[in-house]
């Protein structure tokens, strides 16, 4: 059976890129293949978390889970600290990855040019084995990811190739899957970067965002110069993320967009998709509020999904350990 794996970080208020690249797609695999999801709340601490914001919005993330459409009776929903086994993992992978290998990766980079090495904390450093080890625990095929995260699900299969190399087959080889259309929404006043929810909050929407500031942002986005809403990324970035985001809440195709808009301009094109999506979001939100207010059948569900994962990651570790010589 195939095994898809998913998940996002409770971090902060997720934004309108995490539904369009991950949120929006999960339920569509129930039925069909075994699927998982998880809150990894572990790498959230690699950066200082409030810890009442962080227990908050993990069950917020368990909310937006079930609003979406996850079915628990279908899918695995699962809190990555409540499963030891990741960590455990992890700290195995460790020892089948290089500090080269680590230092590569791009998220790392980054932070390094801005903070430099010792500013930033060893566990940021190596999340990258624990994001494996959460991958590889549950023997899955796919990991639907956006492209910036697919740097890390190439060290992955590295991992997993080179521990089944020494060991004999002991992991599936994951593949990163990442969605037609939504896969990276840029920020609304600087389509060079990706929209993020720790940026200012005027390049982002958040799924709890108010009808009249969607509307605002919207008008406010940053548009190209010549006024002809045409999707090409090289030459119009700003226009072609915003003509993604309309194709991705409504499922038009971007052919189909620019048909429709050909005698419009950016004025008409911004106040339609602000509509849109502001519609939507209402829709989300109240579905939400009425499935984040009951705590107590919110805790049902990750016991009784914690309770499954642990099972496969029990016996998926203990092959592990068997092999390498771990009692």
């Amino acid at each position: 059976m195939k095994t898809v794996f998913s998940g996002l970080k409770p971090s902060g208020d997720m934004t309108i890129g995490n539904y369009l690249g991950a949120m929006k797609h999960w339920p569509k695999d129930q039925g069909k293949h075994r699927t998982i999801f998880f809150i990894p709340n572990l790498h959230a601490i690699t950066t200082r978390q409030d810890p009442i914001q962080l227990k908050k919005r993990t069950l917020d993330l368990v909310a937006w889970l079930l609003t979406v459409g996850v079915d628990p009776d279908q899918s695995i929903i699962l809190v990555q600290s409540m499963v030891p086994q990741h960590a455990e993992l992890a700290w195995i992978l460790n020892n089948y990855v290089t500090m080269g290998e680590m230092s590569r990766m791009t998220q790392y980079k980054d932070k390094a040019k801005k903070a430099g090495p010792e500013g930033l904390l060893v566990g940021f450093f190596d999340y990258p084995a624990l994001m494996a080890a959460d991958i590889l625990l549950y023997d899955s095929n796919e990991v639907p990811v956006g492209e910036d995260q697919i740097q890390h699900i190439e060290l992955t299969r590295d991992i997993a190739k080179r521990f089944n190399t020494i060991y004999g087959d002991t992991f599936v080889v994951p593949k990163g899957v990442i969605p037609d259309t939504g896969a990276r929404i840029m920020s609304l006043d600087n389509p060079k970067i990706k929209m993020s929810k720790s940026d200012h909050p005027d390049s982002s929407i958040s799924l709890t965002e108010s009808t009249d500031s969607i509307l605002k942002k919207f008008k406010r986005a940053v548009t190209d110069s010549d006024n002809k809403i045409a999707y090409d990324k090289a030459n119009k970035p700003a226009i072609s993320n915003l003509i993604e985001i309309y194709s991705g809440f409504t499922d038009a195709s971007v052919a189909e967009i620019e048909k429709k808009y050909a005698d419009k301009n950016y004025a008409i094109f911004k106040s339609d998709i602000g509509e849109i999506v502001a519609h939507k979001l209402s829709l989300l939100q109240n579905d939400f509020n009425n499935i984040r207010s009951d705590e107590a059948s919110l805790y049902s569900i990750i016991d009784v999904g914690n309770s499954k994962a642990s099972q496969i990651a029990s016996e998926k570790l203990k092959i592990v350990k068997e092999k390498t010589g771990l009692l």
